[in-house]
């Protein structure tokens, strides 16, 4: 189905029109930042029914296959509504682990039953997602990790446990990685993939209180649960195989993700806007040439990041390092959004002390909260300092001495 520029324009007018028409009004309660803090019963029904209104409007998983309850659409509609849902500045579609790391792993490598069982309910978000990789003992260390699957029959049976367990409390199934030789030759050889169900005897969660004082993470604990054996993606000892897709979709390495807005960006505009209301030595604080220089530096980022956006899809401007850009966009992103809000905060003069509830805070404490949360992002999907391993050594060829 080739496009037009004209068909392009006429679909972004009818789907801006559909969020400006249905965009939900403020629910009188405090929505998640980003999907990492959906941690009451009320903001996981209201963005559960939010992801369903978009999705039977059409607008969510548009480029999947029909038969699996999606568009069978080209992607490019896809990304107008996600830029429209941007600019929109709609509530954050949550179901986010399913639709954009499990959903596109089970459409790459799953098996056609595993497609019929998971994809639409994925769509839906009458099925949510959490991911199990990260350990108590073993975080960035992913390769190591030792939660034990031992097959009995035709079960798995689990112990070990997990943890930063987004979603955790909510969830039906869960991406887990699990060591089911321990005697392989080394370990990535022992690690095995699972589409492990949620609701067995023998997992518990325990959610983790943030330092924002919301919650959203949990610590996921496994005492002899049985999943069933065809839980399993592949074979056993493929799994480091699987969760290293797993993460190219995550940090947007890869496409097939199924849209949506998982994190409510600020951007510099809005810093710059505070900068012209705020005063420093009886003057407006944009005018202090030391903060106007941060603020460029900061415009400078953000728009090299649409840009390379841009460019990431266009093949003859990324040929000669074609993962540069996608595996920079993670890491870039979100130290951008944490170093914003910093200055955000930092603008506030002895105010930034205040926080969300107290009635001297700036935009109830949007910015502090916005600071605190902003470290998610730089820790989860490789931590900033694993990501830039990751480009020295993938994309820049350097030694990993």
């Amino acid at each position: 189905m080739e496009l037009t520029e004209q068909d392009r324009n006429d679909f972004r007018a009818e789907v801006r029109l559909w969020f400006k028409e249905n965009t939900p009004e403020d629910p009188g309660f405090v929505l998640p930042q980003t999907f990492m803090e959906v941690g009451t019963d009320q903001q996981f029904e209201f963005l559960r029914n939010w992801q369903r209104k978009v999705y039977e409007a059409g607008y969510l998983g548009m480029a999947w296959p029909v038969e699996y309850g999606g568009g069978g659409k080209p992607q490019v509609l896809q990304d107008i509504v996600t830029e429209e849902m941007i600019r929109a500045k709609t509530p954050l579609i949550m179901n986010t682990i399913g639709l954009n790391w499990a959903g596109p792993l089970i459409l790459a490598k799953g098996s056609e039953a595993q497609k019929k069982a998971y994809i639409k309910n994925i769509l839906t978000a009458e099925d949510i997602w959490c991911q199990g990789f990260s350990e108590p003992d073993n975080g960035s260390d992913l390769g190591n990790a030792q939660l034990k699957a031992e097959r009995d029959g035709d079960e798995y049976v689990l112990n070990g446990s997990k943890i930063w367990t987004t979603h955790g409390s909510y969830a039906k199934y869960m991406i887990l990685l699990a060591r089911t030789n321990p005697q392989a030759n080394n370990k990535y050889e022992g690690l095995s993939f699972f589409l492990s169900p949620m609701q067995v005897e023998g997992i518990k969660t325990v959610p983790i209180k943030k330092l924002t004082g919301e919650y959203g993470f949990t610590q996921t604990f496994f005492d002899d649960a049985r999943i069933p054996a065809d839980c399993i993606m592949g074979s056993e000892g493929e799994g480091w195989k699987m969760a290293m897709l797993t993460l190219t979709f995550e940090r947007g390495a890869a496409g097939g993700q199924a849209g949506g807005v998982a994190i409510l960006y600020a951007s510099v505009q809005e810093v710059v806007d505070m900068a012209k209301k705020v005063q420093r030595n009886g003057r407006p604080a944009v005018e202090d040439p030391v903060l106007r220089d941060q603020l460029v530096r900061l415009l400078m980022d953000e728009k090299a990041l649409s840009l390379g956006g841009i460019r990431a899809g266009m093949a003859p401007l990324d040929s000669e390092r074609p993962l540069a850009l996608p595996l920079s966009e993670k890491l870039q992103g979100s130290e951008l959004q944490r170093r914003l809000a910093d200055v955000a905060v930092q603008l506030q003069g002895a105010n930034m002390a205040y926080y969300m509830g107290d009635s001297e805070a700036a935009e109830n404490g949007r910015w502090q909260r916005s600071y605190f949360n902003a470290f998610s992002a730089t820790i989860g999907g490789g931590t900033s300092q694993i990501q830039k391993n990751i480009i020295g050594e993938r994309v820049l060829g350097l030694p990993k001495a």
